[in-house]
């Protein structure tokens, strides 16, 4: 390999490529070829009677005689890693392994072979990570969908799963993938955010905190709104550790990413459809069977179709204080959507109707938003307290106002309260919850503090 580094400008459909390291590009094309030659001389049938930790070290001693035999020229640091991450090949995610492995990492995005890019702590940034070529990426991606279950090839280029360690993927082959194919993991921490350490974070406020648990507590039920990335599962997983341990808990979700500590919960999971179109299970069979196991509140990870209805019947038949996610871009927004999601139904409900319904279910809307430099911010609490012929009748009861940025870029701001006493309140007395007057006093805090 070249000891001088020099570049080299990939193009594909004639799309420009960034530019990469050529030194690079040839170590993971020569560690391509050793792990071909690896997995030929590898005693497949022998490995099998082997236990774990042997058949590793099996691999190891293996790897070692090969890389010896195909590539003498590396030495040193470069050869300890060619081995470390042909051992990542063989049972791991190859390149990608040292980015699954550091915990600050949120989202690693492949958008193909020489561009791989990730955020840290709310920023995108690009990663030195590349692979080979296209048919690298290809086969670590039907690695990470067949540990699953999954597949994906030609006749079925699209899939979104799970990964055991509640990892979300989505991947995606050409032809519907124009620039080669791409990847996309959402990762979650092992150990899930608590209100204390959202607070800490200074993603909402402490009154915000004392409100929320209270209503939860009451029996309140609420719809977390906000944009992709701005930390609604994160909120609605703290939320759902104030629901009291005697309760019996159904979660419902399209990709489980809820990590409920709850004691008593059933956790349910959709199903798509296979390779011949049938077997799909939706979330809205979903919600309608957890009204037959005796659930006592209800928790859908994120509404996005027709099971928008059977959701609020069950808010408004006897499972209160349930609580979901919605995509949205401001509060107002979210229960727009939801009104089209009721239409979704099947059902022709007159606008009226569907706006007494929702406006009966849910009580409060708290809206989040990912601001400038990654910061995750509850923008507003509001209160639904009826509709008229405008639409829904909001007040907002705390919120954030972002006033600038500082030197690094990431917005800054101030907590309010808006001195509006909300109508709840009176729920929250009739179940022995008493919050200070003076929780809601108008007053404004800066974020900083």
């Amino acid at each position: 390999m070249s000891s001088v580094p020099t570049k080299l400008n990939l193009k594909q459909s004639g799309t420009p490529f960034r530019v990469v390291e050529d030194d690079e590009l040839q170590f993971q094309k020569l560690k391509v070829t050793i792990h071909e030659v690896l997995v030929e001389s590898l005693d497949l049938s022998m490995l099998a009677t082997v236990h774990d930790s042997q058949l590793r070290e099996e691999v190891r001693i293996v790897a070692a005689d090969v890389c010896q035999e195909e590539a003498p020229q590396l030495k040193g640091d470069e050869r300890e890693r060619m081995l470390n991450e042909l051992f990542d090949e063989v049972f791991g995610l190859g390149p990608l392994e040292t980015l699954m492995k550091d915990s600050e990492i949120s989202d690693i995005l492949v958008n193909h072979p020489h561009e791989v890019y990730i955020e840290r702590n709310g920023r995108l940034e690009e990663s030195s990570v590349i692979f080979a070529n296209e048919a690298h990426l290809v086969r670590i991606i039907q690695r990470i969908v067949s540990r699953v279950g999954r597949r994906i090839d030609e006749v079925s280029p699209m899939v979104d799963a799970r990964l055991e360690d509640g990892s979300r993927i989505n991947a995606v082959l050409p032809p519907l993938a124009l620039n080669g194919p791409t990847l996309s993991i959402r990762r979650f921490g092992a150990t899930p955010l608590h209100l204390d350490d959202l607070t800490a974070n200074r993603s909402l406020s402490t009154p915000m905190v004392d409100f929320l648990t209270a209503a939860i507590e009451a029996r309140v039920s609420f719809l977390i709104s906000g944009g992709t990335g701005a930390g609604k599962t994160t909120l609605l997983n703290a939320l759902a550790e104030c629901i009291p341990t005697d309760e019996r808990l159904i979660s419902i979700e399209d990709s489980a990413e809820l990590q409920l500590l709850h004691k008593h919960v059933i956790r349910m999971e959709t199903r798509p459809a296979n390779s011949e179109g049938s077997g799909e299970i939706s979330q809205r069979s979903l919600v309608r069977n957890s009204l037959r196991m005796r659930p006592d509140r209800i928790i859908i990870g994120e509404v996005r179709g027709p099971e928008a209805l059977d959701m609020l019947q069950a808010m408004n038949t006897g499972h209160e204080g349930s609580l979901t996610t919605i995509h949205s871009n401001d509060a107002r927004d979210a229960l727009a959507r939801l009104e089209l999601m009721v239409a979704m139904s099947g059902y022709e409900l007159p606008v009226s109707v569907v706006r007494q319904y929702i406006s009966a279910g849910i009580r409060l809307v708290v809206h989040l938003a990912r601001l400038k430099g990654g910061a995750r911010r509850v923008m507003r609490v509001s209160e639904i307290i009826g509709v008229n012929e405008k639409g829904f009748v909001l007040e907002d009861i705390f919120g954030f106002e972002q006033t600038g940025v500082d030197s690094t870029g990431a917005a800054r701001g101030d907590f309010y309260t808006t001195g509006y006493r909300p109508h709840c309140l009176n729920r929250l007395r009739a179940s022995g919850i008493r919050l200070p007057d003076e929780m809601f006093d108008e007053r404004r805090t800066p974020c900083s503090l």
